[in-house]
């Protein structure tokens, strides 16, 4: 297996900054305890922190995820103007790869976005960046299917699918409480 790289850039469009996509760090549970309020990370996620502690938590599980090799988490941070891309800043998204299979040919994605950076392209771009690094990175395990799930209501995902390339493969049958409507699953192959 090829090295696993833990950070990657998006280089800038000209409407929006670049992006850097680095591990969650301890320094970001304040903009994680800003988004506690936010009724569509509510709505269209499993997340659940509460309060700082919390958010403590969730980092702590991100980073175990790389540690274990089974979940990818990437902050996704916007490079200000001038600011080096470099920098620790401040997470606008997160997107993660989901391996629970390690050598599996298939894993998911999965992403958020803060209330201030949506409609601006963060979520594809991240997106993007993530697919193409996951089928990079994993191509000698055999990685050759990413799928990409949300409830059929959530308009937003879709096209964050559409415009990544990942189709619609299927439609999931609610699983209340947990999914209490059906579901897309958008898949993207190495190929596609």
């Amino acid at each position: 297996m090829q090295k696993i790289v833990s950070r990657l850039t998006v280089p800038a469009t000209p409407s929006a900054p670049a992006l850097v996509l680095r591990p969650w760090q301890t320094a970001d549970v304040p903009a994680l305890v800003d988004l506690i309020g936010d009724e569509a990370m509510r709505r269209w996620t499993s997340w659940d922190v509460e309060d700082a502690a919390g958010a403590g938590r969730w980092v702590r599980a991100q980073r175990r995820g790389w540690e274990a090799g089974d979940r990818f988490a990437f902050a996704v941070v916007e490079a200000a103007d001038g600011e080096d891309a470099e920098g620790p800043g401040t997470p606008v998204g997160h997107v993660v790869l989901k391996r629970p299979l390690p050598g599996a040919s298939s894993a998911e994605v999965g992403y958020w976005t803060a209330a201030r950076a949506r409609g601006r392209g963060v979520a594809p771009r991240a997106v993007r960046a993530l697919t193409e690094w996951a089928f990079e990175a994993f191509a000698g395990e055999g990685l050759v299917r990413l799928e990409l799930r949300h409830q059929v209501d959530n308009a937003a995902s879709c096209r964050v699918a559409e415009k990544c390339r990942y189709g619609l493969g299927k439609v999931l049958p609610a699983a209340p409480p947990a999914f209490p409507l059906d579901g897309h699953v958008h898949v993207r192959t190495r190929e596609s």
